[in-house]
Order: C-alpha cells, then structure tokens, then sequence
C-alpha cells in the first residue's frame, strides 16, 4: 500500500491533475482501520512471495520497506534479519503497524511516517528494499527506482510486487478517474508487465526472477544492484 505526495507528477496529463489529490495520506488515512482488517486474498500466492523473499535474507541484513501499510509483511520478515525500517505515508496505517509489533513482541521493525520522495538516508544504506504493491501508485516510478537504487548496497536486492492492469484489464481506464473523483481510489497507473521490466532495468537493476500472476497480472519481480566495479 502507498501513495504519492499531493504533488501531481510532471509527466500527469492535465484531466489527471484535478484528482491526484485523492492519493494523498488523508486517504489512506480514512481507508486504514478496514484494511487492517482485510483478509490475504491470496494466500498461496503471498506465501510463495514470502518464502522468496526469505530465501535471500541473511541475519545481519538491514532491510527497508516503502509502502508497508499496517506492517503484515515487515513482521513476518522480521525474524529473518537484524532491521527492517518500515515506511509509509499514512499515520493510520503506521499506527497500526507499530502496536502489531507491540503486541507481538517484535522489536527489530521500525516503523516511520514516510514516502519514497522525502525518505532520508545515506546512500548504501540497505541490503534489501521492498516495495509491495506499490510502483503503480507512484506517479513518477523512475524518481522511485533511482531513489531505491541510490539506498540499495552494491549487490543488494530489490523485491516488488507490482499490480499491471494494462495487461488484462484494460478496460478499467475510464473507471479509476471517477472512483478518483468520488474519494474511492487513490492514483493508479495502468501499467503492463513488460514496461515495468525495462523501467527497472533502466533503473540499473539486474533481473534475477519475475512472475506474474492473479486477474490484475501482478508481477513479482526481484533485482539487484550490480556490485561495485
């Protein structure tokens, strides 16, 4: 979960300008109590993207995650690496994730109010970045992916899941501006899978697994930061 500063992107088109205050943290903010409350739809699917994710971290790692909701995830990594930095722009949904922790005990998952755009921290900062369910919220996802890039460690990874509507589910396009409009959605580009492949190559990421999978194609991908020369 994430979502954009009120800031429209420079590459928004004019008739997408009016509505993007919808994705700001107010939003979130108002959506976060039901879905913290949300069942995994999927969960054969997000057991599947755990366990790889899982099977790349060390003890030592330090990981961060922009867009981690009510932290389900960050906790269930948690006993898998020394620190995960957990982010995201909604107070809400922070809130939460801090007393999940509290109430389970977990003490190595820091939660802060944040946003990819003004997330500080010196550069090689992370083993590992992760951003589920995020990238098709971001408006401008090249920003995203350098800003990832420049905190990565030289060899680090990259795990996202990215929702892809374009590929099959395109006819939504006219759709998303009017639940914008009535406060039921936040932005959402309509990306396809292959697009997102080259923006992360681009990025300077080196491919090491993707997949796609469900009626929205997401896709899970992993990357990684070339080492140092």
């Amino acid at each position: 979960m994430y979502a954009w500063s009120n800031k429209p992107s420079d590459n928004a088109k004019p008739a997408e300008d009016a509505i993007v205050a919808v994705t700001s943290s107010e939003f979130w903010d108002r959506v976060a109590p039901d879905y913290s409350r949300q069942a995994i739809a999927d969960t054969e699917t997000y057991a599947r993207k755990l366990a790889a994710t899982q099977a790349l971290m060390q003890p030592s790692m330090a990981v961060l995650e922009f867009g981690c909701g009510t932290g389900s995830t960050a906790l269930e990594h948690a006993g898998h690496v020394a620190q995960i930095d957990a982010t995201d722009v909604s107070a809400a949904m922070i809130a939460i994730g801090r007393r999940k922790a509290q109430d389970a005990g977990i003490e190595n998952v820091s939660f802060r109010q944040a946003g990819v755009e003004d997330f500080e921290a010196p550069d090689d900062s992370y083993d590992m970045v992760l951003a589920l369910n995020l990238l098709h919220l971001v408006p401008d996802r090249r920003a995203a992916l350098a800003r990832v890039h420049r905190l990565l460690k030289p060899g680090g990874f990259f795990v996202s899941s990215t929702v892809c509507l374009a590929d099959r589910l395109w006819f939504l396009r006219p759709v998303i501006p009017v639940m914008q409009w009535l406060g039921k959605a936040p932005y959402v580009s309509f990306l396809r899978a292959a697009d997102m492949l080259r923006e992360v190559a681009s990025a300077g990421f080196e491919e090491q697994e993707h997949w796609t999978h469900g009626r929205t194609n997401s896709l899970f991908l992993v990357a990684r930061k070339a080492d140092s020369p």
